[in-house]
């Protein structure tokens, strides 16, 4: 049987309603700890560049964990990966309310949540989409998977901020580490794993990921994503705090995180409706281009809760519409058998790029006390990777199929 669409082990529809909870729940709780810089700062005596250092290293750990999880998932079974995934999530969650200093929140905030982050990621749940969807439906549901990622992360900025407000920093994230675990109930529906596909080569990891990194488009379409985590990662650790710095309230940063979800949902759908219609790699060049110029307008202008607001509306609309592109274009290069493994090498990049978001904003505010230097170098990163992603060709990789005998 082909692994383009493989019959579910639940119904399609109740498969991806599961999938998609599961990409809120994850990427709604991760997406709010920028609204803990400041009170986890103050508390335990931590400079801005000692916790976007925890931050960096958990996107840093997420990123190396993500194709082994992937691999892991593609081979054992998406179910089980991602319950495992959950606890370790919710154990470095609820293990950041006692780390006393910026070592232990290292530890715990950075490297065991960035590994339960990679485990039970919406990248592990697009690998069960990939192999129970067709190959032409395929872009549109991997939007919709990242539209429910964004929508988490509109319903949880708010509830954490809340949280934060009415017991406390430590009960808000033992609150949000017990939610995580409702992912384990979830991951029952996507159990199951993806299969050899007709005419398609049965690799080992190293040997796919040699014959993959040998196909230039996609070495082109990982340096690009590279800048897709910088952007992501240094706005949402560093907004909160840097419209605290101009002179709004923590309120007015998590409701822009949460418009920023909130926007992505539209931008997400767009994306995969898009993808299925237009080349992927032209998408990709107009997003990032997109955020370069909107980075620079809102440079311009004076800082107030409107500029604020609309610039996360923009900025949602192109936060994660980069995703569905990018597994689309994975996907159609090497077809859903590797999708877990492959776009999770694709997802190290991004992540390499989180981790230097996050810090190097954490350090240029500690060295000047302006964000504005990273925020430049947002809009520079921004329009070189628009120029990387147009040389891409979309075609799979001849490489992946088996030879004839």
């Amino acid at each position: 049987m082909s692994a383009t669409a493989l019959r579910p082990a639940v119904p399609l529809l109740l498969l991806i309603i599961a999938g998609c909870a599961i990409a809120a729940i994850g990427n709604g709780v991760r997406t709010s700890f920028g609204l803990f810089t400041l009170p986890m700062s103050a508390d335990l005596g931590l400079t801005r560049e000692g916790y976007g250092m925890a931050m960096a290293i958990q996107n840093l750990a997420w990123g190396i964990a993500q194709p082994f999880a992937g691999n892991f998932a593609d081979r054992v079974g998406t179910g089980r990966t991602l319950a495992f995934g959950a606890l370790i999530y919710a154990s470095g969650v609820i293990l950041m309310t006692i780390s006393p200093d910026a070592s232990a929140l290292t530890l715990t905030g950075g490297v065991i949540t960035g590994v339960g982050i990679a485990i039970c990621s919406f990248s592990v749940v697009m690998a069960a989409f990939g192999r129970s969807v067709p190959p032409e439906r395929r872009s549109m549901v991997f939007g919709i998977a990242t539209a429910a990622s964004s929508f988490g992360q509109f319903i949880f900025a708010p509830i954490s901020q809340g949280f934060i407000n009415s017991f406390g920093w430590q009960t808000a994230l033992v609150y949000l580490g017990v939610m995580i675990l409702m992912i384990i109930p979830l991951s029952y529906a996507l159990r199951g794993r993806t299969e050899q596909a007709v005419g398609q080569a049965d690799l080992p990891f190293m040997q796919a990921l040699s014959k993959a990194w040998g196909h230039g488009s996609y070495r082109l379409l990982v340096i690009g994503f590279f800048v897709c985590g910088f952007h992501l990662a240094f706005i949402n650790v560093h907004m909160p705090a840097y419209l605290v710095q101009c002179g709004l309230s923590p309120e007015i940063g998590s409701w822009t995180i949460a418009i920023i979800g909130l926007f992505n949902i539209v931008g997400s759908l767009l994306s995969g409706y898009l993808g299925g219609r237009f080349p992927k790699q032209l998408l990709l060049a107009t997003i990032y281009f997109s955020r370069a110029v909107a980075i620079g307008l809102f440079l311009l202008v004076p800082v107030s809760t409107f500029t604020a607001f609309a610039f996360a509306a923009v900025m949602g609309v192109l936060w994660l519409s980069t995703v569905p592109l990018t597994a689309g274009l994975v996907a159609m290069f090497f077809g859903a058998r590797y999708l877990g493994m492959l776009y999770g090498v694709a997802f190290f990049s991004h992540q390499l790029g989180s981790f230097v978001g996050v810090w190097l904003g954490g350090y240029v505010f500690d060295q000047t006390g302006s964000y504005s230097l990273v925020w430049y170098l947002g809009i520079l990163l921004g329009l070189g990777s628009a120029a990387i992603h147009l040389p891409i060709n979309e075609k799979s990789a001849s490489s992946f199929a088996l030879k004839p005998v």
